[in-house]
């Protein structure tokens, strides 16, 4: 595991790039974090950086639970399961029809044991500092 400071909006936007330059079809990214530690920044960087359009309108998915996206590498779903009662109701979300293209999903833990074991792990947490986050790694140690 590793661990990356984030001093600002811009490092997470600039994190999120470098992780959609890596990706690919197959891939699961997971985003764990309490509210307002920047996963739907991450979120929109990354999407915006796959789509290759710095002004993708990306809304929360927190309604909808997911949101799909046509990209440069294929398809992309952003789940945020928040609302989900439990790893059951994935599969009327269609989660089973998404996992050749790239998943990204916020609050994974509420998939179980559904989150493949090979999806990369990005905590983000509260840094020293009120406008600072801390990004731990896991996964992916062949690519990072």
């Amino acid at each position: 595991m590793s661990e990356l400071d984030l001093p600002d909006q811009s490092a997470t936007e600039t994190l999120a790039i470098r992780v959609a330059e890596l990706s690919k079809p197959g891939d699961v990214i997971a985003l764990h974090g309490e509210m307002g530690m920047g996963k739907s920044v991450f979120a929109r960087a990354f999407l915006r950086a796959l789509a290759n359009d710095p002004t993708l309108e990306v809304p929360s998915p927190t309604f909808s639970l997911v949101q799909l996206y046509d990209t440069s590498k294929g398809a992309v779903a952003h789940f945020d399961l928040w609302r989900l009662d439990g790893p059951d109701g994935l599969f009327e979300l269609g989660w089973d029809e998404v996992q050749e293209g790239i998943m990204l999903v916020e609050w994974p833990e509420r998939a179980g044991d559904e989150l493949p074991a090979h999806a990369l792990h990005l905590t983000l947490t509260q840094g020293a500092e009120e406008a600072c986050r801390t990004a731990q790694i896991k996964g992916w140690s062949d690519r990072l």
